[in-house]
């Protein structure tokens, strides 16, 4: 594995025992990989902010390097967004946390923008402010634009802003069209910014789940391989091997065309994330 590259693998926070159990098993796996880190998400609005940080503690207690997601979601606003995660930093800080991911995080199902009060560029100033440069701070990019972004000059100012703040590098959204990142990648570089960008990776491993929440996070699936799901979505084997073949292909252009790593949605399984990962022979 390349020293300069970084490759990950991102967690959901578990919400139940037996959910608990499944990441413990995934993490297992994914472990003897030897990545740079697992990622835990963070919930819409908070709401799995106990369940991220013992998760955090949990695999810092196994030795595994790990990163939090962190944001400004809508309980801490009514307790006083800042002391909160002020809070947080300090306990994370404490037990060794060394990076994190800053988003400005989704408000809960239901409740409206109203809970959106921040912007990620606000979160990462803050984390600067209170924290120096303890953190490497990672924030979100979208090489297919942000759902809400009204053009793809106001998402890219958006970026920037973020990376002004002070963060240290980038995630992406997935996609599933190489072009559109490094396109990204080159309006980035006219625009100044030269943190490292790394891809995130979707393993696909089914139809309906990745059509759902493609339209919701504003991911396009390219018209063939969405022609090529609908016809596999009732052969589950199929659809498996031509994902992998498809994402792949792609994961190998993407650092063919010097990707500075690649960060795995993992959605809390291993097999499809493992699949890719031997087939790269990373």
């Amino acid at each position: 594995m390349p020293e300069s590259r970084s490759f990950s693998f991102e967690f959901s926070a578990p919400r139940t025992v037996s959910a608990q159990e499944k990441l413990r098993r995934t993490h297992s796996r994914l472990n003897e990989l030897s990545p740079h880190y697992f990622s835990v998400t963070y919930g819409a609005g908070g709401t799995t902010r106990d369940g991220t940080k013992q998760t955090v503690l949990e695999l810092l207690r196994l030795g595994t390097p790990v990163v939090p997601h962190i944001s400004f979601d809508g309980d801490a606003i009514n307790q006083g967004k800042e002391d909160a995660v002020r809070d947080m930093l300090t306990e994370y800080q404490a037990a060794g946390v060394t990076r994190l991911v800053a988003l400005r995080g989704d408000s809960p199902s239901g409740t409206g923008p109203s809970s959106q009060l921040t912007h990620a560029s606000d979160l990462v100033e803050f984390i600067r402010r209170v924290s120096g440069n303890h953190f490497h701070i990672d924030v979100a990019a979208y090489p297919e634009m942000h759902p809400e972004s009204s053009s793809v000059d106001t998402d890219l100012t958006h970026f920037k802003r973020k990376i002004d703040a002070g963060a240290d590098s980038a995630i992406t959204q997935y996609f599933y069209n190489a072009d559109a990142y490094f396109r990204f990648i080159d309006a980035c570089h006219k625009r100044g910014i030269d943190v490292p960008i790394v891809p995130g990776i979707m393993p696909l491993t089914n139809y309906k789940g990745i059509v759902r929440f493609s339209a919701l996070c504003g991911a396009e699936i390219p018209r063939w391989i969405e022609k090529h799901l609908i016809t596999y979505q009732h052969d589950p084997e199929q659809l498996k091997t031509f994902g992998l073949e498809v994402v792949t292909s792609m994961c190998q252009r993407l650092l063919d065309g010097g990707a500075p790593g690649l960060h795995f949605y993992t959605l809390n399984q291993a097999l499809p994330s493992l699949g890719i990962w031997k087939a790269l022979g990373l």
